[in-house]
Order: structure tokens, then C-alpha cells, then sequence
């Protein structure tokens, strides 16, 4: 089934915040029932891919400006049909970052993070939800940051000002979850970076 790989990393999936173990069970619920999840144009909703991307030294964040929301994210985007979403999100971060794929390390092959979103009616169909899997990667922050058509920078903020770019819940998760990660790694809690766990509570 080319849905499994995907219901499997949920189902291994971990997280200490409440609202994200609720999207997990939706998000399985649907993908479950639902065969077309991985095309953009799947309604009621789809699933989508990102990337939260650290520096080597865990003090800042890659976040992209986009042109068509006018705001700060994480890189990420449609599946376009792939059921590959790991795939998807490595793919995003490499064309919305301008980095080569060489120079982008993924940290875990497992997920980081499930957030559930509405997407506002457009031009381009009606309202939806994103199921956005997020997975956790590296990138040298010496690297140039080229970026892309479609967005207008592509910046590395600091850890602790990334509520200034974006303050949306999901996000908060996300630099919980670092931050907790490099206590446990100080504390040498984790080995390479990587603990047993999905989560690092």
C-alpha cells in the first residue's frame, strides 16, 4: 500500500502536546480512508511536507518568506501525488532554500512533527486543511542561502526570536521540541543527536 510507510510513521509517532496527538489520530483516520491524500488537489484536505531546519549548532532556524501567503515558514510544500513524504520534504527544502540536496542532513527519518491547518478558500480551489509531516534536518548556516521564485527571503532567525516571524501554535511546538533537544543533548541525553524517542520531553 503506498499509503503504509506513512500510517506507520504515525502510528510510531510520539509528542507530549495534546492538540498535536489529536491531529495524529485524525491525520490517521484520513489517510487510512482516503487514497488520493497525496495530490494537491484532494479535497477535503491533503498531505503536505516540510522541514524544520537547524544550524549544526541548534541556535537557529531556516524560515522561508513566502510570496504567497506574505508570511514566515518553515520550507515545505504539496506532495504532488508522491506518497514518499520524507521525500517530499527534503525535495521542498532543497528548491525553497536554494541548498543542494547534498548539503541538507536529515537528522531522523522519523517525524518531528504533525500539524493540522485550514487553508483559506482561492483562486485555486476551495477551503482545505493541510496534514503537514514535518521532519527534522540540518543545514550548515555557512552555506549560501540562494532561495527561490517563490519567496521573497530565505533567513536563519534565532531560536529564541522565532516568535517574532511566526507566532502560530505549531511553531511553538517546534522550537519546544528544539530547545528540549539541546538541553538533553547538554546533558548527554543524546547520542549523535538522536535519541531513542520521536519526542524529546
Amino acid at each position: 500500500m503506498h499509503r503504509r510507510r506513512l500510517l506507520d510513521l504515525l502510528s510510531a509517532h510520539r509528542t507530549p502536546f495534546l492538540e498535536e496527538a489529536a491531529y495524529v489520530r485524525r491525520a490517521r483516520e484520513f489517510i487510512s480512508a482516503h487514497p488520493g491524500c497525496f495530490g494537491c488537489d484532494y479535497w477535503p484536505a491533503h498531505v503536505t511536507g516540510s522541514s524544520w531546519v537547524l544550524n549544526p549548532r541548534r541556535s537557529h532556524v531556516l524560515l522561508v518568506h513566502h510570496r504567497k501567503h506574505g508570511r514566515w515558514f518553515q520550507p515545505g510544500g504539496h506532495a504532488d501525488g508522491n506518497p514518499d513524504i520524507l521525500a517530499v520534504a527534503l525535495r521542498e527544502t532543497a528548491e525553497e532554500s536554494g541548498v543542494a540536496p547534498g548539503a541538507i542532513r536529515l537528522l531522523d527519518e522519523r517525524i518531528f512533527d504533525l500539524d493540522i491547518h485550514r487553508i483559506p478558500a482561492s483562486v485555486r480551489g476551495p477551503a482545505h486543511e493541510h496534514i503537514d509531516v514535518r521532519f527534522l534536518v540540518e543545514i550548515d548556516d555557512g552555506v549560501p542561502l540562494r532561495g527561490s521564485e517563490e519567496s521573497y527571503e530565505v533567513r536563519w532567525v534565532p531560536l529564541h526570536e522565532v516568535s517574532r516571524y511566526n507566532n502560530n501554535r505549531s511553531t511553538f511546538r517546534m522550537v519546544e521540541k528544539t530547545r528540549r533537544r539541546r538541553a538533553a543533548a547538554a546533558s548527554g541525553g543524546l547520542l549523535n543527536g538522536v535519541r531513542g524517542g520521536s519526542e524529546f520531553a
